[in-house]
């Protein structure tokens, strides 16, 4: 079992408004509210811009770290990415948190044109690119020969503010990304798993598969497990106290059964955070005992997940 790592907590996709100042303005409070990342999704549908966002926030505050959740390998060349990563921590003065995943969501690649190949590929690609991109960062000149990419010669610059290399995120819901994760990433991120077709497999929200996924990175890891912090993806977190009717709700706008059984199941789930305040906290105290997992991520608003980070952040 990872050492009990004090907890933080990140935001996913917050909304910065339309001007420089509103960005600023929400950025700030975010901070203020104990939050320790701002996480941009990078999605070509939803017009996020996740790098521009990534160096506004960081303009605006001082300790907030900024991150991607996750960039799609997909959309960019590794050396591409890895350039723009170093200049964004060297900016940032090293708050950066390089999150890696495949790219998944069918719209996005519909919409731009990029085929959709199935998951052995996409993540077979995302592994040669992450290969591409660690050796850019050791800032000496790097090959690599690979079914997806081939470089020559490649010396990155500039150098990322943070040695040897920004903290990497990798995260996912299947075995192979999982596993892959355990090897290679800083911070292992567990997520809902995703389907073949591009959508989301709810089913891999429930307890045991979180606990099977959080053990294939176990398993992986091997020696090192124990220097990886794990981060888990709250999946639209609801305080409230009347928690029946609240998973009722999501089940219904998910367009999944809400019978008792699935309610109850969906109250039971690790990733759904449905209930009181000192319910969700001692939700959340069970799984950092019970698996290791002390980094949450919660999507906006901020502001009804304010009372839970102010119990435990740095605890």
């Amino acid at each position: 079992m990872n050492k009990l790592r004090p907890f933080r907590f990140g935001i996913l996709g917050p909304s910065g408004g339309a001007t420089r100042q509103s960005w600023h303005d929400r950025a700030r409070a975010i901070e203020d509210a104990g939050y320790s990342s701002v996480l941009f999704s990078d999605h070509p549908m939803f017009n996020t811009a996740p790098i521009a966002c990534m160096v506004t926030v960081a303009e605006a505050t001082s300790k907030l770290k900024i991150g991607s959740a996750m960039f799609g390998n997909d959309f960019r060349h590794p050396v591409v990415l890895a350039q723009e990563a170093a200049m964004i921590d060297l900016l940032s003065d090293g708050r950066l948190e390089l999150g890696l995943g495949t790219g998944w969501y069918k719209e996005d690649y519909a919409m731009s044109g990029i085929p959709l190949d199935p998951p052995s590929v996409r993540v077979s690609r995302l592994e040669e690119a992450i290969h591409v991109i660690k050796g850019y960062f050791t800032g000496e000149p790097f090959d690599f020969s690979g079914r997806y990419y081939n470089v020559r010669g490649l010396k990155g610059q500039p150098s990322p503010f943070q040695k040897p290399h920004p903290s990497i995120v990798i995260g996912g819901g299947s075995r192979r990304i999982l596993s892959f994760a355990g090897r290679e990433a800083d911070i292992v991120s567990i997520n809902i798993r995703t389907t073949r077709d591009g959508w989301l497999d709810f089913t891999s929200l429930s307890t045991e598969a979180t606990e099977q996924k959080v053990a294939w990175v176990r398993e992986a890891a091997g020696e090192r497990f124990a220097a990886l912090e794990l981060n888990l993806l709250a999946q639209t977190p609801i305080i409230t106290d009347h928690p029946r009717q609240a998973a009722q709700d999501l089940l219904k706008g998910w367009e999944l059964p809400a019978d008792d059984a699935s309610i109850e199941r969906c109250l039971q789930s690790t990733p759904l955070l449905i209930g009181s305040v000192d319910h969700v906290v001692e939700k959340l105290q069970m799984c950092r005992e019970q698996l290791g997992i002390s980094y949450i991520t919660v999507f906006e608003p901020m502001e009804q997940f304010i009372p839970v980070v102010k119990r435990l952040a740095g605890t």
